[in-house]
């Protein structure tokens, strides 16, 4: 092609935008191809068993029980129920993320013309899915034992606090996912302290159910500070009194950890 005929075409393209990566639509894609794998890999349907599985094993026995102590079981346990369900949606982005780190995933994406964070919010918004997947499960199931919400208004309050604390979990496990070198040993380390801080709270059993140089541990840890904002969003609304503690508690573990969360996904092995 002659000079002034390339110089006639190049002109056709003059004064058009220049194609840039549009980090919405990678985004979207990125979360879609997540959830897409949580559906044919059965996470999904874990999401939903998971809870039943809470449910079952903790209701049943302890109903009566409780019964006998004056206490609607069905309403004190289900916050626990949820808070446990949340803590598997942070144990799936761990081991998500540990996935895309380990197989050069992340290294890859880094590479292309892809923003920064967006595999990382990827992975947020994926885990929100499952948090929600499992929590519409949940509270299914707690309907079925006898729990209730006195009002709409205490349900969007109840599901919303919930949400939140099942992505502030999901950042923390995606941060520790991004830099374990076994995510079998980050499976297992993420389970035993979650059941442990699950048991030795106030979600299960009343503080008076425990020996008394335990208590001020069990009251006091945020898995209780956290059941005790539930219980009283579902009954009827907290008051400031019982919500600052595990709002103080929410906001730390985001802030901490979303930066950190965002660094080990954005840095170059």
């Amino acid at each position: 092609m002659s000079a002034p005929a390339l110089e006639r075409s190049t002109d056709l393209f003059a004064g058009l935008p220049e194609s840039k990566p549009n980090s919405f639509r990678q985004w979207w894609a990125l979360t879609a191809r997540i959830v897409r794998t949580m559906a044919t890999k059965g996470e999904l349907v874990v999401a939903v068993i998971t809870p039943l599985v809470f449910t079952l094993g903790f209701y049943l026995p302890l109903k009566y029980v409780m019964q006998f102590r004056g206490i609607d079981y069905a309403q004190f346990v289900m916050p626990i129920i949820v808070l446990q369900t949340m803590s598997f949606t942070m144990m799936s982005n761990a081991q998500l993320a540990a996935f895309e780190a380990l197989t050069g995933l992340n290294m890859r994406m880094q590479t292309m013309p892809i923003g920064s964070i967006v595999p990382f919010a990827s992975r947020i918004s994926a885990g929100l899915v499952r948090s929600v997947v499992a929590l519409a499960a949940a509270i299914g199931w707690g309907y079925m034992i006898g729990f209730r919400f006195s009002g709409v208004g205490q349900a969007a309050q109840f599901c919303a606090f919930a949400l939140a604390v099942g992505t502030a979990l999901a950042i923390a496990g995606d941060w520790m996912g991004s830099m374990t070198k076994s995510p079998e040993a980050l499976s297992q380390a993420l389970t035993l302290p979650t059941l442990i801080f699950g048991m030795l709270s106030c979600g299960f059993v009343p503080e008076s159910g425990f020996p008394m140089w335990i208590r001020p541990f069990v009251r006091n840890q945020p898995i209780s500070q956290l059941s005790f904002a539930l219980r009283d969003m579902a009954a009827g609304g907290v008051t400031w009194d019982v919500f600052w503690v595990p709002l103080v508690w929410l906001v730390g573990t985001a802030v901490i950890f979303t930066p950190l969360a965002i660094w080990a996904s954005v840095r170059r092995s």
